[in-house]
């Protein structure tokens, strides 16, 4: 008895639910929400691929070089990499003599006072250090951002759907509002139309405005797209900076796991060979 009522309850509270999605469903198509100007007028980001790509990925270390330096020279004033030390910057390629010239010029506020001007003292950064804020906390971030407090960016190509082709896209994405554009989402003061963010209106202005903002010492041309797309090859490495040593180690794992399958194969032949044949054995006996 128990057991038919169990049956019994759990038919009901089937049927519930399948009506109950149905009911939904039926709503969704009879009664759509409209489209917002978001939705019309939103882009995915552009289609581009980085070295780094795919199982074989590795990383470009001239590019990640150019994007440190399209970071340091255009994104540090507002973004900070709070979780990459100076130091880190060997693994792309430069010396430890170039990493402490660079840390040097890095100051670090401390919170000691300067007695003569009465404002917060400094010290040169370390190699050990990470890279310090641009502004002393989000009250100062906002005030001097519309509002708007710049995103730290160290995991930004993982926090953000669509990755660096995202970053790449927003950074080459600026433009004039179409005319088509509805009045309640023209940018307001202070805001700068781009397609590929998320409600069309961003609070940062263009940072890569103009082809050459940047000297690269390498000879490539500084154009707009090719700093935009050497500072996303930056912001990957610092969201992933042991892409290739995982890359490495997966395929080492898929090989052993090869390897292994295959010896075990064998040794299941090997081992139940004599069983099957003294199996047979007694059949054919009896």
């Amino acid at each position: 008895m128990v057991r038919i009522f169990g049956i019994l309850i759990g038919l009901f509270f089937s049927g519930w639910l399948l009506v109950s999605f149905g009911m939904g469903a039926k709503e969704y198509y009879t009664n759509r929400p409209a489209d917002t100007a978001e939705h019309a007028f939103h882009q995915h980001a552009k289609d581009i691929s980085f070295t780094s790509d795919g199982p074989l990925g590795k990383f470009d270390r001239q590019q990640l070089q150019r994007g440190f330096q399209v970071y340091k020279e255009v994104c540090a004033a507002c973004h900070s990499l709070r979780l990459v030390a100076f130091r880190n910057l060997e693994d792309i390629g430069y010396n430890e003599a170039e990493v402490k010239a660079i840390a040097a010029n890095w100051p670090i506020p401390t919170p000691d006072i300067d007695p003569a001007t009465g404002e917060m003292s400094t010290r040169a950064s370390l190699p050990s250090d990470k890279f310090p804020k641009p502004f002393a906390n989000d009250v100062a971030a906002g005030a001097a951002n519309n509002n708007a407090i710049p995103p730290d960016l160290s995991l930004i190509t993982k926090a953000r759907e669509g990755g660096a082709p995202y970053i790449y896209s927003l950074l080459t994405g600026y433009q004039n509002p179409p005319a088509d554009l509805p009045a309640a989402n023209q940018p307001g003061p202070g805001l700068h139309y781009n397609p590929y963010f998320a409600n069309l209106n961003l609070a940062m202005a263009p940072p890569i405005a103009a082809a050459d903002q940047v000297s690269y010492s390498d000879g490539t041309s500084a154009t707009i797209e090719q700093m935009a797309e050497d500072v996303s090859a930056f912001l990957i490495w610092t969201a992933e900076p042991k892409l290739e040593e995982r890359h490495q180690t997966g395929w080492a794992v898929l090989i052993f796991l090869l390897i292994a399958t295959f010896l075990g194969y064998l040794s299941y032949k090997t081992i139940w060979a004599d069983i099957k044949a003294e199996k047979k054995k007694k059949e054919a006996e009896a």
